[in-house]
């Protein structure tokens, strides 16, 4: 699985990855500094959270685009240069107003992330090993997240917050530069690998299969539903959490950084073994989608319980230690919707379709920061906010059940073929 080149493509892969995601949870770690700076409510916290998503989601699907178009080398090297000058960029922002446009740009640049990751492991890897190389790739971001806790938070308590966001910009752009050096968009003189273990998921006829044909299909439709559920809870931890803990749980900054830690360690574990679970099951029963599907349901329903009755416990512990579990669980299905467009998309239209549906997940992003904050306005609690985020997952994780299928094309009148 692993030779050399492939062995690089992860490395850079996995440390793009806590490069994101340490840019990402840093604004959340300074949330209490610029709250009191810029002079923010709940409510308005809550949109500078949700502004990162609207210039991330619509990027998502452009990014994914642009992989298909013009490779997921240069696609990616050029968003980790945008991400980073505007994660700098935060340090100067100076009102509301400033910062959002700020998060908007931000988000732009971290859109392509996921879907060129996906395009590259399916450029490298063959297809009984690409959930697993899909978890290890972006088992990074969980790490980036527990190491923003402390990180940021020494920085800002020692030198200011803005100081840590420079810091982050400089990580990133040496980032680029080792990605341009050495790594390929594609492995020389290797044969393209095909996307089934026995048969390709690319017309057998050599008909091109146009990407409108896949955005309206019900399995890519409804594993984007379900992403959307992983997002949502995903970003109430990502943005809130840290919020939760010094408002609601009354933790010190300091002991808010490092409580932060604990469920991005679990994470990192769960995302790293949850391509490996679904991969292991794939090559025992030989049925991909059986695979993606067992590691999907029963996992996002695991997580969707605990972040649920979070919500509902008396004590920190008993709250952490929640929430810990659901983002453990939540990660070990971070690889399979990736896992899932793989299995079931030609090559040539994977950065697209990938991109659609993580378009459509990270419109929670959108919606859930900015309903949390209003929600803990209006309540004066987290509670209503834990169990939205636990009901919307179970019933995305039991949506799974009934509508994602193997995808089926008719190419003519008289033959219709699997895709997978």
């Amino acid at each position: 699985m692993f030779s050399k080149g492939r062995t690089t493509v992860l490395i850079f892969l996995f440390l793009a990855g806590v490069v994101n995601y340490l840019d990402r949870s840093a604004l959340s770690i300074a949330a209490p500094f610029i709250t009191e700076d810029l002079h923010l409510s709940p409510t308005q916290l809550g949109i500078v959270f949700s502004s990162f998503s609207v210039g991330y989601a619509v990027f998502n699907f452009i990014g994914g685009m642009a992989s298909d178009r013009y490779g997921a080398k240069l696609t990616l090297f050029v968003a980790m240069v945008v991400w980073s000058l505007f994660s700098g960029a935060v340090a100067l922002a100076f009102s509301l107003v400033s910062l959002i446009v700020i998060r908007v740009l931000f988000g732009m640049g971290e859109g392509p992330l996921s879907a060129t990751i996906n395009k590259m492991i399916n450029n490298w890897f063959p297809s009984d090993k690409r959930a697993t190389a899909i978890g290890l790739a972006n088992s990074g971001t969980p790490l980036g997240g527990a190491i923003a806790g402390p990180i940021v938070g020494i920085i800002a308590l020692n030198y200011g917050w803005k100081i840590s966001f420079i810091i982050i910009m400089v990580i990133g752009i040496l980032w680029a530069a080792g990605w341009w050096m050495f790594v390929k968009d594609k492995p020389a003189g290797e044969r393209k690998q095909n996307n089934g273990s026995a048969k390709s998921n690319q017309n057998q006829s050599g008909e091109k299969i146009p990407l409108s044909y896949y955005l309206k299909q019900r399995t890519v439709l409804f594993t984007a539903f379900a992403f959307f559920a992983y997002n949502y809870i995903l970003f109430f931890f990502l943005t809130w959490f840290p919020s939760y803990l010094t408002n609601a749980r009354g933790l010190s900054i300091k002991e808010m950084s490092v409580v932060t830690v604990i469920p991005w360690v679990l994470g990192f574990i769960g995302l790293a073994s949850g391509g490996l679970v679904s991969d292991f099951v794939y090559r025992k029963v030989g049925k991909a989608l059986f695979a993606r599907k067992v590691v999907l349901v029963s996992c996002l329903f695991t997580s969707a319980i605990c972040i649920g009755v979070a919500g509902l416990v008396t004590t920190t512990v008993a709250a952490v230690t929640l929430v810990a579990l659901s983002v453990f669980f939540l990660y070990l299905t971070g690889a399979i919707y990736w896992a899932i467009v793989n299995d079931v998309v030609d090559q040539k239209n994977v950065g697209s379709v990938g991109g659609f549906m993580h378009f459509l997940a990270n419109t929670a992003g959108i919606i859930g920061p900015t309903l949390t904050g209003y929600l803990v306005q209006v309540s004066g609690t987290y509670t209503a906010a834990f169990l939205l985020a636990g009901g919307l997952a179970v019933f995305a994780s039991l949506s799974v059940i009934k509508f994602v299928k193997p995808i089926t094309k008719k190419y003519n009148a008289d033959l219709t073929e699997k895709v997978i």
